[in-house]
Order: C-alpha cells, then structure tokens, then sequence
C-alpha cells in the first residue's frame, strides 16, 4: 500500500466526496484519527455511509436519516468490515470528520489529519480484517507524512465523541 504525493491511495478505489477542502498553506499531516460509522447505527455493509459522505443520503429510507441528512461530513477513508478500503478525499485536502476538536493544544485537527472510519460501532468488536487494512494504511501514512500521533475521535472531541470506542483494540496498533 502507498500513498502518492497528490495524497492519493495507488490503485485503491477513490469516490470524490464533495466534503473536503483544502488544508491550511504550510500545515502539515501529522496525526491521524480513527473513528467508526455505521448506518443505519449497527447495521453494516449498505450505502447509507457512502450516500452521507456523497450528499445524498435520503432521509425518508430510515427513521435514523432524517437526523443527518443535512450533515456534510466525509473521511479520508472507509474500511468496510471485510476489510475493504474507500478513498474519499485525497490526503492533501482536509477532510470534514473531527468537527469542534483540539489534539495537543491544536485546535481543528481537520488542518493537520486524516480521518479513518472504521464500519462498525462502539460496541461491537472490529474484524480482523479491518485491523490487518488499518495498519498497513497506518503505515504508508507514516511512509508518505510526519505522523507524530495516532488517536481516537473521542480523543480529540472529549465529551463529544466516544468513538472508536470501548470495542476498539488500540493493543493492536500501537506498535505500527
């Protein structure tokens, strides 16, 4: 797995969310924060991820959407539980999906990370799969930018958010 220096993801599969921006002149990646989503919340494998981070989520296909439809928000990256990886936005623009956050005294950590969801929820345990495609990502992060840190959603919006949660086995990348 490597990462281009148009921030892109070589070979993977990209779906442009239209989410992103560009990140602030001079600042470089130097975190990256793991979340999770799913949609309907426990269910897995669907659109519904996909079509939020598109803009097109329909807010009468379930009660849960009419909630966030309105939301723009997107990642850098999906890891589907079989392990499979979607590119949204390139690594060089800045991704909307840590919202009000501060990591170290930085506020806006979208200015400085890349954000990957992981499909699943705080609860349930994550698959293999998706450890084994989060390290290797991990790693051509920290082969492409200065990664100092790999942290928690809850992590950076204390109070806020609580993912990727108690089911998240940080033991099983903390040594990448």
């Amino acid at each position: 797995m490597r990462i281009s220096e148009d921030g892109l993801l070589e070979g993977g599969c990209f779906i442009a969310s239209p989410n992103s921006d560009a990140r602030p002149g001079g600042v470089a990646v130097e975190l990256i924060v793991v979340h999770n989503i799913s949609l309907p919340p426990g269910d897995f494998g669907g659109p519904g991820i996909i079509d939020l981070f598109l803009n097109r989520l329909d807010p009468a296909a379930h009660g849960y959407y009419a909630g966030i439809a309105h939301l723009r928000v997107s990642a850098h990256f999906l890891i589907r539980r079989n392990g499979d990886l979607i590119q949204f936005v390139s690594c060089a623009q800045r991704a909307w999906h840590a919202g009000a956050s501060q990591w170290r005294g930085r506020e806006r950590c979208n200015d400085f990370s890349v954000g990957i969801e992981l499909e699943g929820t705080d609860e349930i345990p994550f698959e293999d799969a998706q450890y084994g495609c989060l390290a290797r990502l991990i790693t051509a992060l920290r082969d492409r930018y200065p990664i100092a840190d790999v942290t928690g959603h809850s992590d950076i919006a204390p109070g806020r958010k609580t993912d990727p949660g108690a089911a998240f086995e940080w033991r099983r990348i903390n040594n990448i």
